[in-house]
């Protein structure tokens, strides 16, 4: 096999959908969260980082899911938005006024719609 040809036949290999690279998305934005949240007292520079960078997910995730042209049903569109509004609210409540607990929900939501982009 050619050199060109066995270099695409392994990025061929581990090129993800985009269901699942949504859904490692989210998870690094939740192990972000989760490293902050577990070890506080010493991740204080970290946590608007970790926050931002859920934001962005959030932003690009919510954008995506409520545009027109979007294939989901109506009720998932509008359940989505929703999540994503509470996410925004989150994120810009724990910025205003960090406290590690409030990290928990977030990390959840995202771990929670990685599996559901997973199918479990």
């Amino acid at each position: 096999m050619s050199y060109g040809a066995s270099a695409y036949a392994r990025v061929s290999q581990v090129a993800m959908s985009p269901r699942e690279a949504e859904a490692a998305v989210l998870i690094k934005a939740a192990r972000q969260l989760q490293s902050v949240r577990d070890d506080w007292a010493n991740q204080a520079p970290a946590l608007n980082q970790a926050l931002v960078f859920n934001q962005k997910v959030w932003t690009i995730l919510a954008s995506a899911a409520t545009e027109a042209d979007n294939p989901l049903p109506p009720d998932v569109k509008q359940n989505l938005a929703n999540l994503a509004v509470f996410v925004f609210r989150r994120i810009i409540d724990t910025m205003a006024e960090p406290k590690a607990d409030k990290l928990s929900a977030l990390i959840s939501i995202n771990h929670n719609l990685a599996a559901g982009l997973h199918g479990r």
